[in-house]
């Protein structure tokens, strides 16, 4: 079985990717480049942000265009290893 059979989302697709962390200057900015070293042609203006009530942490959601499972797998496994991040789904 393939990677490509594992999955029930079809590639290429649009895909949206929820980060949270905490607010901390440049956690935007850092995310941002993760995405684009994975996703080069993504649309840096369709970022969604949204602080917590408190302003304590910062959700970022990325929607991005994914053309195949590992794609879509390492950009999560580098995202979710850094430590600005407190949970990506």
């Amino acid at each position: 079985m393939n990677n490509e059979s594992e999955t029930l989302l079809e590639f290429p697709c649009q895909f949206p990717i929820k980060i949270m962390g905490r607010m901390e200057d440049g956690f935007a900015d850092t995310m941002t480049e993760i995405i684009l070293r994975h996703i080069p042609d993504f649309d840096a203006g369709s970022l969604a942000m949204r602080p917590s009530s408190g302003n304590k942490y910062l959700s970022l959601t990325f929607t991005i265009y994914v053309t195949s499972k590992p794609q879509l797998d390492d950009l999560y496994r580098e995202v979710s290893a850094h430590p600005l991040v407190l949970m990506a789904l």
